[in-house]
């Protein structure tokens, strides 16, 4: 009881923030952003753009959380959690995270890698039998000169890694051209609510973009990844990320649909104009729950929530004295496996960007130049489709969560917020 009422003590005064410091007491500590080596100046003006951009009509709202040192040092509601009814938004509003869903599903498969239960190398095959001879899509000319789809073997399995990685010459439909995207948008792949096996059983129908193991492609990898954790594990993937991650790392308002009244009334909402991101890719609606878990792009979460899976991960593997991945397991994940030392050259549509490889799970920063925006090397950094975003600073001892619902400007707000926090560290 000491140790309660000392810690919640600590969390009350660290920070001035308005309203109940509802991350201190469920999550971490806090201190303010001088104590850090942070400027409160500078962070507010962050804070007061993305208030300007509110004011402006350009977002509805957002969340920034900034921890460094362990502690969280801003955490900020702005603007509106749903523009309909006018609700302002909330610390523990409820996101789409989309694609920052993988590399939650990647730790839970490197969990089982940890327990034996899966390898790196296997071939995925090895789980999930439908992959065993998959076919890689050529585009040829037709009689009319026209490209038509033409199929060659594999030449090689796709393996766990692969996945991890998006070397597995599996694609998405809804970003870019190409006839094997047409294809897969024509399958319709989600129609009829499959589960993630039979999901899974469609896509292994469809010829791959690429020969595995040769070329960074953004995927279904990390989906085809969740269906290998369910065979590897016997559950269902949210079962076992429930069981081994997310409950013990208190993570309760993560999840792949919220059915509770309660908590639906937590969920942002995006500009009626801003949905899509995507060919035939909108927004979902997490209040209905389907029988898909897509391990690449379903989840919700909060700041608080995806804080302390950060802060887990900064840690090496530990989080409040329980050991979630070994630190050398981390550092496997946090290295570049798609270079081309490793024969992978970037796809068209190469998302890491200028300056970054890919881990597993992760876009990895090779050094400290190159890309267009403060850094140090050894950053690792995702975000999702729907505007979410976060990257982890292992030499600066910083990682940063932003949430907010906006597919179109998505881009813009990683670069903004990326410039004006590091310009907010002092030392």
């Amino acid at each position: 009881m000491k140790f309660f009422k000392r810690t919640l003590r600590t969390a009350v005064l660290g920070l001035s923030l308005a309203g109940p410091l509802l991350a201190a007491a469920q999550s971490l500590p806090t201190a303010k952003p001088e104590q850090v080596g942070l400027s409160s100046e500078r962070l507010q003006m962050l804070t007061d753009v993305l208030k300007a951009d509110v004011a402006a009509g350009k977002i509805p709202g957002a969340v920034l959380l900034v921890a460094r040192q362990g502690k969280v040092a801003w955490f900020e509601p702005i603007g509106k959690l749903d523009p309909g009814t006018g609700a302002p938004m909330q610390r523990d509003g409820i996101f789409r995270i989309y694609s920052m869903s993988k590399p939650i599903t990647t730790v839970a498969a490197m969990m089982l890698v940890e327990d034996g239960r899966l390898k790196l190398d296997d071939p995925i095959a090895t789980y999930l039998p439908e992959y065993a001879r998959m076919t890689v899509g050529v585009e040829k000319p037709g009689a009319d000169g026209k490209p038509v789809l033409d199929t060659v073997p594999a030449r090689r399995p796709i393996t766990v890694q692969d996945l991890m990685r998006h070397t597995s010459g599996l694609t998405y439909g809804f970003f870019g051209p190409g006839l094997v995207k047409q294809a897969y948008n024509a399958a319709n792949l989600g129609v009829g609510d499959p589960t993630n096996a039979e999901f899974s059983q469609r896509l292994a129908k469809l010829p791959l973009a690429y020969q595995p193991g040769t070329t960074w492609e953004y995927s279904h990898s990390t989906d085809i990844l969740g269906s290998v954790v369910e065979a590897a594990s016997g559950q269902s993937l949210y079962q076992f990320e429930k069981t081994r991650l997310l409950d013990p790392l208190g993570m309760k308002d993560t999840s792949y649909y919220v059915p509770e009244p309660a908590r639906q009334q937590r969920i942002a909402e995006p500009l009626p104009t801003d949905r899509s991101f995507g060919v035939g890719a909108d927004l979902n609606d997490p209040r209905v729950v389907r029988k898909l878990e897509s391990g690449g792009g379903g989840l919700v979460s909060t700041a608080a929530d995806y804080a302390r899976f950060l802060q887990m991960l900064l840690n090496g593997g530990t989080l409040d004295g329980k050991r979630y991945l070994g630190p050398r397991t981390l550092a496997l994940m946090t290295a570049d496996h798609s270079n081309a030392g490793a024969g992978i050259v970037p796809g068209p549509l190469y998302l890491p960007g200028a300056g970054y490889g890919f881990g597993l799970g992760f876009a990895v920063r090779r050094n400290d130049g190159e890309a267009p925006y403060p850094a140090a090397g050894g950053e690792y950094n995702w975000g999702g489709a729907g505007g979410t975003y976060m990257w982890v600073d292992p030499k600066n001892e910083m990682f940063v969560v932003l949430m907010l619902q906006s597919p179109k400007y998505r881009v813009h707000y990683r670069s903004l917020a990326r410039n004006m926090v590091y310009a907010a560290v002092l030392k």
